[in-house]
């Protein structure tokens, strides 16, 4: 099963997010109270565990939830690899995969350590499509 592990927000651009309890995803807007959201197609961003510990297996410590300035850190689904348009049932809501992976334009602290980073290439981001509450240990579906 397919899982949130974690909600993670920040109120400034550029900073590590910070885990919360739940968080309130507005429809066509994103996390509210995050700096990233907004009327674009990056409203919320997600990242795997699974990507998560590939960083961990290579020798960086200190790795937890939004160090990678994601959104939702997930379990259980190979986010990467979802086309374009596929639609997620994520606690309440329903959200639309817009986006994988990002340019970099500023090299993060991870990369500068070791020289590389898996937001780029295994980050994925979507636009909300309707609001609601998510919290860890929700279930994620693809909604076919």
């Amino acid at each position: 099963m397919a899982k949130v592990v974690a909600i993670n927000l920040s109120r400034k651009k550029g900073v590590i997010k910070k885990p919360v309890a739940e968080g309130n995803f507005i429809e066509d807007f994103g996390l509210e109270g995050d700096a990233h959201a907004g009327k674009w197609h990056r409203q919320v961003s997600l990242l795997g565990m699974e990507s998560i510990e590939k960083m961990k297996a290579i020798g960086i410590k200190g790795l937890c939830e939004g160090k990678f300035a994601e959104n939702i850190t997930t379990e259980g689904i190979e986010l990467f690899k979802l086309p374009l348009g596929t639609k997620l049932q994520i606690g309440e809501t329903i959200q639309e995969v817009t986006q994988i992976g990002k340019e970099c334009h500023e090299k993060c602290a991870i990369y500068q350590k070791v020289g590389s980073c898996v937001m780029p290439t295994e980050g994925i981001f979507t636009k909300v499509l309707k609001g609601g509450i998510v919290k860890p240990g929700d279930e994620i579906k693809v909604i076919e």
